[in-house]
């Protein structure tokens, strides 16, 4: 009789076209399963929220599936389900073993490991074949491996729906994988060997179409993964089919494509995929049984750019950071929220990638902190009603989530993609491809630009940002003949008043210094040129090394205080002719760290020079003013030294020159002249020597030096052990990783060193 007034008053939660809705009521939610009103806490949302996911979307009914089901195994060890499906209701009502167990937990609880090892347990437990672990940031689907020990399980790409067969199960857990590294990059080359072999374009051309594709199959993995699609449309039989009605299906779903990314200005309105229908196809075939946008951006970010490094790195003359070397040099620079970085030289954006996945790991951990505090002072309140601890746990967890929402601008997510990321490149297809990789690796992509490193544009100018990271080109050299170019037209000037609205007078003054130098040579607007050997042999400046320019940017760009991380070949830090470069930034910045790496750590990247990676703070204003003031003490210091000296012996060779000039001796007298002329520069050089070699003895500070061996990846580009980081592949005799090690040395410099020497 109970029950049945239960059912009476269960309230509608399917719409009239049989869809399964949420119920609330007051502080409370309907759980159609269970039939009973529970209190709204945001766990409990997350579980109704997925139970209309599994009957709407998967066609599950109510009857075949269980909630918060206790499970038991050996001994006392209980465990709890969240939901626990079987393949018919009569399987159910038999108790037979189920086909999944599904563990939820509120969005602002991190799934990691032991969440994935609580649904295996009740997997096993319960003896059936998948598990899905879920929130709304993260569902992952796995398959348990019955036959072999706990932890071996399968991650794959999605679950049975309802009415799926046996044949189609089998064939579900065969079709749908998650990408793994080496994988994703083998499968990138056979795409683009099929388009070589049968289209016969140019490296990078290829590159270009597979790219498209690429874009095409996330397009719909998310339009499937949003409920819009029951069927996935990227599919070679679902081009077979769409060959039959439309003339061009590529066609079709491409513009589809354009039209999801049209205000990220990736494809012209005119781009179109440039290969034939059976290469598409063929193409398509080897993509659709892989998950793209469920890959993780440690495996596609690896593999995209081993693709991209071995596939056109000749034809662009450019190479691609490792992403060991990138993780290292973002760990170094310690991001945090609110930091504005930018790289000028941003290649495929690793360094763009990987501070973007920092923070936002920085955002949700926050997160998950606050909100854990919260609950456990909630649970504390004596006097407080279940209703209400579930109010205030709603709010606190509304309120993280609207924080942790990328699509509201009030948001920290929002603010970190769209206000702290920035970067150009000066090759458009290099440009595409920053913005492309941000995009697959949730966002950012707006602040990058196809742009000269070297010139202001946007929010890229001096003295704006928190952190610089970058790997600049090698070799090449910038000429005087290369020249400051700047757009005219009606579209500059609305891009101008557009970012003039959004960055005031800073970015005003400084498109204005680039537009005033229109036509000039680049390296003009730099004061290397000047200083270097180069530069004097051809008068006010010359050309100079792509890479010693790229140092002089990099410290305009850094706010005082900023933090810089640069890739450089190790002749910028020992060659006696750049001492000038060095000194160039010990005038303005602190030296924090030097880590040489090996030889061959660029070598499967096309690149065969043995680099350095110098890591500098820019001085504060405060900093800057003490430097100065040293710097002329010591210059004033030296030159009150050698006075008397330089006036007697300037006296002597003067008079010299005057006693020739009356003697008429032209000989002597331009003699007596180059002596004096070689006087004074010798003179010159000392004083300036030794004023900075007593600089550097007053303006001392510790400076961490490491000779790394092994660095994460050997000279044909395989896995190897790595001590940068703290990681499960230390060498050998290897106890602290450097990064270890310069924390420890930031924190006690002295310490430090004693302890280095003992």
């Amino acid at each position: 009789m109970k029950r049945m007034r239960v059912r009476e008053l269960a309230p509608q939660c399917f719409k009239d076209d049989g869809r399964l809705v949420i119920v609330r009521r007051d502080d409370l939610i309907w759980s159609p399963i269970r039939e009973m009103w529970l209190v709204e806490t945001p766990e409990e949302h997350v579980r109704q929220e997925y139970l209309c996911t599994l009957v709407n979307e998967y066609g599950f009914k109510l009857q075949q599936i269980a909630e918060e089901l206790e499970v038991t195994g050996r001994g006392s060890a209980k465990a709890r389900a969240d939901f626990v499906i079987w393949r018919t209701p009569q399987d159910k009502t038999e108790s037979k073993s189920p086909l999944i167990v599904v563990e939820c937990k509120a969005d602002n609880v991190t799934i990691d490991r032991a969440v994935y090892e609580q649904g295996e347990n009740c997997s096993r437990l319960t003896n059936a074949r998948f598990f899905v672990t879920h929130n709304r940031r993260e569902t992952k689907f796995w398959r348990v491996l019955h036959d072999k020990m706990p932890k071996n399980v399968e991650e794959i790409d999605g679950i049975p729906c309802a009415d799926a067969s046996d044949k189609e199960i089998e064939e579900l857990i065969k079709r749908l994988k998650v990408f793994k590294e080496d994988e994703f990059a083998d499968l990138l080359h056979q795409c683009h060997n099929i388009i070589r072999n049968r289209e016969h374009p140019d490296p990078a051309a290829a590159f270009d179409e597979i790219a498209k594709i690429l874009f095409m199959k996330v397009c719909f993995e998310r339009r499937l993964a949003k409920g819009k699609y029951r069927r996935n449309l990227f599919s070679a039989d679902f081009l077979t089919e769409q060959a039959e009605v439309h003339k061009d299906p590529v066609a079709v779903l491409f513009n589809e494509t354009k039209e999801e990314y049209e205000a990220d200005y990736l494809f012209a309105a005119d781009e179109e995929i440039r290969l034939r229908f059976p290469t598409v196809k063929e193409i398509v075939k080897l993509l659709e049984r892989y998950n793209l946008s469920d890959t993780s951006e440690d495996v596609k970010g690896i593999a995209f750019e081993r693709f991209l490094g071995r596939t056109f790195r000749r034809e662009i003359g450019q190479f691609f950071t490792p992403r060991e070397i990138v993780k290292f040099m973002v760990e170094m620079v310690e991001p945090k929220f609110g930091d504005v970085v930018c790289d000028p030289a941003s290649g495929s954006g690793g360094f763009l990638i990987r501070y973007f996945a920092k923070v936002r790991e920085h955002l949700l951990s926050r997160a998950d902190a606050e909100y854990a505090e919260f609950k456990a002072d909630v649970e504390k309140k004596k006097g407080w009603s279940k209703a209400r601890k579930a109010k205030a746990l709603r709010d606190k967890y509304n309120w993280l989530q609207r924080d942790l929402d990328p699509k509201n601008p009030q948001s920290s997510m929002w603010r970190l993609a769209n206000q702290c990321i920035y970067g150009t490149d000066a090759n458009d297809r290099m440009a595409r491809t920053s913005k492309m990789n941000m995009i697959m690796h949730g966002d950012g992509h707006g602040g990058v630009h196809h742009w000269n490193g070297f010139l202001n544009v946007n929010g890229i100018f001096e003295g704006r940002f928190d952190i610089i990271l970058t790997n600049p080109p090698f070799g090449a050299h910038v000429e005087p003949s290369a020249l400051v170019e700047v757009p005219e037209g009606k579209d500059w000037e609305e891009t101008k008043r557009r970012y003039a609205r959004e960055y005031g007078a800073a970015y005003t003054d400084a498109v204005a210094r680039v537009e005033a130098a229109k036509g000039k040579a680049i390296a003009s607007l730099f004061e290397l040129p000047k200083k270097g050997d180069e530069g004097r042999s051809e008068g006010r400046f010359g050309k100079i090394k792509t890479e010693l320019l790229f140092i002089e940017r990099c410290l305009d760009l850094l706010k005082p205080g900023g933090r810089m991380g640069i890739v450089l070949p190790e002749g910028v830090f020992n060659n006696p002719s750049l001492a000038y470069v060095r000194e160039f930034c010990e005038d303005r910045a602190f030296v924090r760290a030097v880590v040489s790496l090996p030889q061959e750590t660029f070598f499967s990247s096309g690149a065969s020079v043995k680099a350095s990676l110098l890591f500098m703070q820019r001085f504060t204003e405060k900093e800057e003013a003490r430097f100065d003031a040293e710097q002329k003490k010591a210059r004033t210091e030296t030159e009150a030294k050698y006075a008397k000296e330089i006036k007697a012996e300037t006296t002597r060779l003067t008079a010299d020159i005057e006693a020739a000039k009356t003697a008429g001796d032209a000989e002597k007298r331009k003699s007596a002249q180059k002596a004096l002329a070689d006087y004074e520069r010798a003179m010159a050089e000392k004083i300036a020597a030794e004023s900075r070699a007593l600089l550097k003895v007053r303006w001392d500070y510790p400076v961490f030096m490491y000779e790394a061996e092994h660095v994460g990846i050997t000279a044909t580009g395989e896995a190897d052990s790595n001590e940068l980081y703290p990681n499960g592949q230390l060498p050998a005799g290897v106890e602290k990783s450097c990064l270890e090690l310069f924390r420890e040395f930031r924190t006690e410099p002295k310490a430090f060193a004693e302890k280095v020497k003992a």
